[in-house]
C-alpha cells in the first residue's frame, strides 16, 4: 500500500462533550465494538474493576475526568479509524481546541437529561470556526431524560445547527427498550437492567410489520410509527453529498 493510499483510508474523529456527558464511556464502547479491546472499562464504577483505556493517567483515574487527549485506533472494513478522546473540563479545553486541527469530524456527546450545556456551546463554536462536520450522539437514554423531540429542538435552537436523526429511541429511562436505526432500517434491542448491551439486531424495513409488535409490544410499536412519521415530515433526509 502506498503512502497516499494509507492516508486516504484513515478517518479521524474527536469525541467532544461537556464534562460527565459520557464521552470517555462512548470512546470505550467504540473501541470494544471495533475490536481494539476485549472488555469495556468504566470511568466510575464499583462493579467494573477495569479503568477506561483512554484515561490512563493516575489523575484521570482518581478524578474520573479526561485531562489530556488520548488517541486510539482500530481497523473497520477498509478504513483505519482514529478516535481522539478529548478533555471535557474547561480547565483543559485548550488541548481539545488544538485537537480539532487534526480531525475529519467530531462526535458531540449530549446527555439526554441535561441537554445542551455551557461547554457544549463553546465546543460547537470552535467547530463552526474550523468548519468541522459534527455528529451529535445523544447519551444516557436509559435514564429519565427529556422528550426526544424537545431535545432535538433544543439542540437546533441552542447550537444553531440543523439536525437529521439517523436513529430513534424506543422508550426512555426504565422503559427504554432499544433503538430503531432510521438509516439502515434495523431494530436494536437491549437486554438486562443496565440497558447497555444489544440483545439482538433485526432488519425491519416496514414498520407496519407484525414483527414489530412481537418484539416491543403494541404501545411501543404505535408510538414508534407515529414518531417516525412525524420525523419524516419535520426533518430533511440525510444527503451525504451536501453535508
Amino acid at each position: 500500500m502506498t503512502v497516499t493510499e494509507e492516508i486516504n483510508r484513515r478517518r479521524t474523529f474527536a469525541i467532544i462533550a461537556h464534562p460527565d456527558a459520557g464521552k470517555t464511556t462512548l470512546t470505550e464502547k467504540l473501541l470494544l465494538f471495533g475490536g481494539a479491546i476485549q472488555t469495556a472499562g468504566a470511568v466510575k464504577s464499583n462493579k467494573i474493576k477495569k479503568s477506561t483505556t483512554s484515561d490512563f493517567m493516575e489523575i484521570e483515574k482518581q478524578r474520573g475526568i479526561s485531562v489530556s487527549t488520548s488517541v486510539m485506533a482500530f481497523d473497520y472494513k477498509n478504513y483505519k479509524v482514529n478516535i481522539l478522546d478529548t478533555p471535557g473540563h474547561e480547565d483543559f479545553a485548550e488541548d481539545t481546541y488544538r485537537t480539532f486541527s487534526a480531525v475529519d469530524s467530531v462526535i458531540m456527546v449530549i446527555d439526554c437529561v441535561k441537554g445542551v450545556e455551557p461547554q457544549t456551546r463553546k465546543l460547537l463554536e470552535v467547530c463552526r470556526m474550523r468548519n468541522t462536520p459534527v455528529i451529535v450522539f445523544i447519551n444516557k437514554m436509559d435514564r429519565e431524560g427529556q422528550n426526544p423531540f424537545d431535545l432535538l429542538d433544543e439542540i437546533e435552537k441552542e447550537l444553531k445547527i440543523k439536525v437529521c436523526p439517523l436513529s430513534w429511541p424506543i422508550g426512555i429511562g426504565k422503559s427504554f427498550k432499544g433503538v430503531y436505526n432510521l438509516y439502515e432500517k434495523t431494530l436494536n434491542l437491549f437486554q438486562g437492567d443496565s440497558k447497555t448491551k444489544v440483545e439482538e439486531t433485526l432488519e425491519i424495513t416496514d414498520l407496519n410489520s407484525g414483527e414489530l409488535e412481537k418484539r416491543i409490544g403494541v404501545d411501543f410499536s404505535e408510538q414508534l410509527r407515529a414518531d417516525v412519521e412525524l420525523l419524516s415530515g419535520v426533518y430533511d433526509k440525510l444527503d451525504k453529498e451536501n453535508i
